[in-house]
């Protein structure tokens, strides 16, 4: 993997309007694979509500981002919710985004390895979900390569999921 990829842990106390603007704009173009967002402000609070965030740079380039929850948080995801009243404890993964130019190259690993490596000094569990419909194949196929295992799904209006645990 290139030398110049690197994670940085950021917040809203560091983060740039220009930070956030490619933050969300790189969600939106994610999107279906991770939910829309609104706006910059409702970005902002999932990272107020968030308790572990990175981002994927090339060089000093933002080329990726995740957001993830803890329990406890007053975060109103219905996918939050399935593990919130199944779990005392855990780490919810609420969204990876990668630009489309860097995906397939080990990145995705890259980032898990951190969550990994972040979760085992709490003991946690790993949550999260990916859709089922549409299908997100690629997702679908990482995770369970990763040692996800489903656990649930249910289905939406406009969209279904599958709830992975590791």
């Amino acid at each position: 993997m290139n030398s110049n990829y690197k994670l940085r842990s950021f917040d809203l106390s560091n983060c740039s309007d220009s930070d956030l603007q490619t933050i969300f704009k790189l969600n939106q173009q994610n999107t279906p694979e991770v939910g829309s967002l609104d706006s910059t402000e409702h970005l902002k609070r999932l990272i107020e509500l968030s308790a572990y965030n990175l981002l994927l740079l090339n060089d000093e380039e933002i080329i990726g981002f995740i957001i993830c929850m803890r329990e406890g948080s007053l975060y109103d995801s219905e996918n939050y919710k399935f593990f919130k009243q199944r779990l005392k404890k855990f780490f919810y993964v609420d969204r990876v985004a990668i630009d489309k130019h860097f995906r397939r190259s080990g990145l995705g690993k890259y980032i898990y390895e951190d969550i990994f490596a972040h979760a085992s000094k709490d003991n946690l569990s790993i949550a999260l979900e990916v859709n089922t419909q549409p299908v997100n194949q690629p997702s679908l196929n990482f995770h369970e390569k990763m040692g996800f295992e489903k656990v649930g799904s249910k289905d939406f209006d406009d969209h279904s999921v599958a709830y992975f645990l590791k």
